[in-house]
């Protein structure tokens, strides 16, 4: 197998996992990057030299098993235990509010729309699943408001879609690994290096075919062109979308749906650093119910893992999109309202900020893959896998059935697309 070359588009997490069991196997790896930086959409930024922040993934979610746990034992990479049941949520007012009863009856009724919708002809959206739902009319004003923050914050977050677009049937058609989430304290720049430690990684090259020729694939980037035997396009779903790389021969039927099925959702984060901590220190999370449904809904406490006074705004769904819209100077102002609505206008403006904006990251076109009206967790098995006569391999989040648009998905996805190379090559001779 030593003999064999293999080119490997894309170095996020996919990717170098993939090079990583390939060059440790013997194999001739060479990993394709179009930006500056490793990690894809597991970026953490060193603009602050001292305090390293996540711009993309922040969290091991579920550790017991999870590949990333293993990586980040081998390291000694400092963690700390995120429960999400450490809330506290805040009114426009400033006002501590006790959501925990509300929370139980949200999941209740969504899952009952759900059901009401289950036996339905044609898929239909969460929201008009939820809103169709006789108990949803049926609410107070003031009850329906935070309902609408929970489902915002544990939904439209967690799967960066918004709920408009989210597929009431199958927007949740995955798995997940128990045992508690954590956050990587130095971000998770650390394990990404690890992963690339020795690889041939060409960053600065960004793909714009694909081409099928005699005993393996040609891929041309804006430098230059490689040849090997097999490549795995481990690229996110958003590039694959947008059309910008041209594959030199029909890729399956199935797959090609699921490209066009499935969608990029968006989630961004706002980091603010304080020269004080103004918030309540003990909650990893805090919640605020605005007056525009969405905006600035979910804080996460960065004071526990840092031992700064540091807190990351989020935005999701269409919210998100609305905010990217926005310069530097208007996003900050806009979360310091929803700051000082919380915790009073005698609290400091920030002394820095820094501010992901994945939806115009031309390398990304989003946070990371959905399930929208119209697609199920079946297109996410239709884009992975092979094509070409197993000279073309497909991994990512988007590809992952059990674990999607998450780190630990993609790493997965990207070490099986690795055996099956590796496996496809011994069968040739």
């Amino acid at each position: 197998m030593s003999a064999a070359r293999v080119l490997v588009l894309g170095a996020g997490m996919a990717g170098l996992g993939a090079a990583r069991l390939l060059h440790d196997k013997g194999v001739q790896v060479t990993v394709i990057e179009a930006r500056d930086r490793i990690g894809g959409r597991t970026h953490t930024s060193h603009l602050w030299p001292d305090l390293p922040v996540d711009l993309g993934a922040s969290w091991i979610h579920g550790v017991t098993s999870n590949p990333l746990t293993a990586i980040a034992d081998q390291i000694g990479a400092a963690r700390t235990v995120s429960l999400y049941d450490r809330w506290a949520t805040f009114d426009a007012t400033g006002r501590l509010l006790d959501v925990s009863a509300l929370e139980t009856r949200t999941f209740a009724l969504m899952d009952k729309a759900r059901a009401l919708v289950d036996d339905h002809d044609s898929d239909t959206s969460l929201k008009a699943a939820i809103e169709g739902a006789p108990a949803w009319a049926a609410l107070a004003p003031e009850d329906r408001r935070i309902m609408r923050m929970i489902l915002n914050t544990r939904i439209e977050h967690d799967y960066s879609g918004d709920w408009s677009r989210l597929s009431a049937w199958y927007f949740d058609d995955d798995a997940e690994f128990v045992g508690g989430d954590v956050v990587l304290n130095k971000g998770f720049g650390p394990l990404v290096a690890h992963l690339s430690g020795g690889l041939d990684i060409r960053l600065g090259e960004t793909v714009r075919a694909v081409l099928p020729v005699s005993g393996g694939v040609r891929v041309t980037t804006t430098t230059g062109a490689h040849e090997a035997d097999h490549v795995i396009v481990t690229l996110p779903l958003g590039v694959l979308k947008s059309g910008d790389i041209r594959f030199g021969q029909s890729l399956a039927p199935a797959r090609r749906r699921a490209i066009k099925r499935l969608e990029m959702g968006l989630l961004n984060k706002c980091w603010l650093r304080f020269d004080r901590v103004f918030w309540p220190p003990e909650p990893d999370m805090i919640n605020f119910v605005g007056s525009k449904a969405g905006l600035w809904a979910e804080w996460m406490n960065g004071f526990p893992s840092t031992g700064q006074p540091l807190i990351v705004g989020f935005n999701g769904g269409n919210m998100a999109d609305t905010v990217e819209a926005l310069d530097d100077r208007a996003t900050t102002a806009s979360a310091m309202e929803a700051l000082r609505a919380m915790f009073g206008t005698a609290i400091p403006d920030p002394v820095a900020a820094q501010i992901s904006r994945w939806r115009q990251d031309p390398f990304a076109h989003g946070a990371y893959s959905i399930i929208p009206v119209g697609a199920s967790g079946k297109d996410r098995g239709a884009l992975a896998g092979s094509d070409w006569q197993g000279r073309l391999s497909f991994a990512g989040e988007a590809c992952a059935q059990d674990f999607p648009a998450t780190a630990h998905g993609a790493l997965i996805t990207g070490r099986r697309a690795a055996k099956d190379v590796i496996q496809a090559a011994s069968l040739r001779g």
